[in-house]
């Protein structure tokens, strides 16, 4: 019987170690253009907000009295109101009640425009916001022109 002969083993090949990628860090400069970014897209959503927000449906306005006065009349239905009915004045009570909360909730527009026609401008330019879309959305052309943001494409 013949011995077995040891065959010898490749040597294994060590896996190259993974390289570290190297850390990137931001500028000064790029930080502030992010932040200026984000506080003109900040400023410039709390106008188109507000704008949204102030625009009133037909009829006669609704004021935080008159919501006031159907929540209490509801509150006055409700304990002699059959099952389904008492369902539906509940449902009708809690948006009684989250319209009263945003009508109690004024924004200051003028406010809010002074901060818009800053930097509405820039906005528009550095996201290619043209001055048709503004206006689809409702803000005034007199704004837009006080912003400098004009008809004509960047």
């Amino acid at each position: 019987m013949a011995t077995p002969v040891k065959k010898s083993s490749p040597a294994k090949a060590k896996a190259p170690a993974p390289q570290k990628k190297p850390t990137r860090t931001l500028s000064a400069d790029h930080k502030d253009k992010l932040a200026q970014g984000r506080n003109e897209s900040r400023i410039v959503s709390r106008y188109l907000e507000a704008l949204a927000a102030g625009k009133g449906k037909r009829g006669r306005k609704r004021t935080p009295d008159s919501v006031s006065m159907q929540i209490a009349k509801i509150d006055r239905e409700i304990s002699s109101a059959a099952a389904i009915a008492k369902l539906e004045l509940t449902q009708r009570r809690l948006d009684l009640v989250a319209e009263l909360e945003r009508l109690s909730v004024r924004v200051d527009i003028a406010e809010v425009e002074k901060a818009f026609i800053k930097v509405a401008k820039t906005y528009a330019q550095r996201t290619g916001i043209s001055y048709g879309a503004f206006r689809t959305l409702g803000v005034p052309a007199d704004v837009l022109k006080k912003a400098g943001v004009s008809r004509a494409r960047f």
